[in-house]
């Protein structure tokens, strides 16, 4: 009797367009990350399992933050894999940074396979509170000039 699996041709054509067939070197597809703001900064948490610390590397170059990092795979010619699920290969992911980011005072540590970089907010992004004065004091009166015609949206 034969069975008929509609599922076993997507199945091996999935395998081969995703590297998945045993002891093949398969490429990373993403780095997962978090992105958040605290008070005054964002923080982003990328997890790189099994990364050689050495390999990590975030820069800033033109408003454009870069995170990259290598996985290398086990290799000994003596192996005989049984299943290899995991990536290896260079992981890199870029972001956009805002203006309003001091791109000087970034900061970055790895810790138990996750990076985690601290981004600041600059300062003159940073909300402030703008002192009213009284009608009929001698300084003019002024909450805040850009917005002016927000109130007409």
């Amino acid at each position: 009797m034969l069975r008929f699996d509609p599922f076993s041709d997507i199945d091996s054509i999935a395998k081969s367009l995703l590297g998945a067939d045993v002891g093949a070197g398969r490429v990373p597809r993403f780095m997962p990350m978090d992105l958040y703001r605290v008070n005054d900064h964002y923080v982003l948490n990328a997890d790189l399992p099994g990364v050689d610390p050495g390999t990590v590397d975030v820069s800033v170059d033109h408003g454009m933050l870069t995170l990259s990092a290598t996985r290398t795979a086990s290799s000994d010619e003596n192996m005989q894999w049984l299943a290899a699920e995991r990536f290896a290969g260079s992981y890199r992911r870029q972001l956009a940074l805002g203006e309003n980011i001091d791109a000087d005072r970034i900061s970055a540590t790895y810790n138990n396979g996750v990076l985690s970089v601290t981004i600041p907010i600059a300062e003159q992004a940073k909300p402030r509170r703008i002192e009213i004065s009284r009608a009929g004091d001698s300084e003019q009166t002024m909450i805040n000039p850009t917005r002016e015609h927000d109130s007409n949206r």
